[in-house]
């Protein structure tokens, strides 16, 4: 299978639609409601949409802090991460506790009064490339987002924050 690039212009004009350019490259299709709501668009009108992470949010250096500690007992474990966000043109550390680096981004978020609670998550890889998509609420309506990279705790950060921006706009 090829490896995606979302860029690629290989792929024939007939199949430049999103769900045809990403079904050949994943081998599958785009999440079910994300799918129908995306229609005919073509893949380059979709990344431009769905994954594009500029907006009033940006998320700069990530990491879990203890992510060499020992487990201590069965079952997930909290860990520590710490994150520079920007927020207009406020850029701020912040740190949280959780299971997993989305729970942990999604606090930080609410720390500064964003929601964004994740409805739907779909994530698959092929080759060296992991897509995230998410569906998010703030409470009042929902929005499909998507982030791409080649390590997938980053897709699914970049996703969430796609997510957000759509959500504010």
């Amino acid at each position: 299978m090829p490896r995606p690039n979302p860029d690629s212009a290989s792929v024939p004009a007939p199949q430049r639609a999103a769900d045809a350019w990403f079904g050949h490259h994943f081998g599958a299709a785009l999440p079910r409601g994300l799918r129908e709501e995306a229609g005919a668009m073509s893949w380059e009108s979709f990344v431009a949409t769905y994954g594009h992470t500029a907006g009033p949010l940006r998320l700069g250096h990530w990491a879990c802090t203890d992510a060499e500690r020992p487990a201590g007992r069965l079952g997930p474990q909290a860990r520590n991460f710490r994150a520079m966000i920007g927020v207009g043109d406020r850029i701020s550390s912040s740190t949280a506790a959780a299971s997993g680096p989305i729970g942990a981004l999604t606090a930080m978020l609410h720390e500064r009064g964003i929601t964004v609670e994740t409805l739907r998550f779909h994530q698959m890889r092929s080759g060296g490339t992991t897509a995230t998509f998410i569906r998010g609420s703030n409470g009042f309506r929902a929005e499909w987002a998507m982030g791409l990279s080649g390590d997938p705790t980053q897709s699914a950060l970049r996703a969430v924050i796609a997510c957000a921006n759509r959500l504010a706009a």
